[in-house]
């Protein structure tokens, strides 16, 4: 099934409510999914990045609420 969203007619908040709800219901059945390799590597060096002090870092709740400030 292909879903479609109207994206060109909906807002931001609607674009970010969207995700919100498509991320919970994943998140749902993580253990089911198998990350890419890509995906592990990125995250080993972005947490390599963070322990050296060369990357800030900050919780999904605190990332999330300064997107829709810069966003909305």
């Amino acid at each position: 099934m292909d879903a479609v969203l109207p994206l060109d007619h909906m807002t931001t908040e609607e674009k970010l409510r969207a995700m919100d709800a498509l991320w919970a219901d994943l998140s749902r059945n993580a253990d089911t999914y198998e990350s890419p390799a890509w995906h592990r590597d990125v995250l080993r060096e972005r947490d390599r990045r963070i322990t050296e002090g060369r990357e800030p870092s900050a919780n999904w709740e605190e990332a999330k609420r300064r997107l829709r400030e810069r966003l909305l």
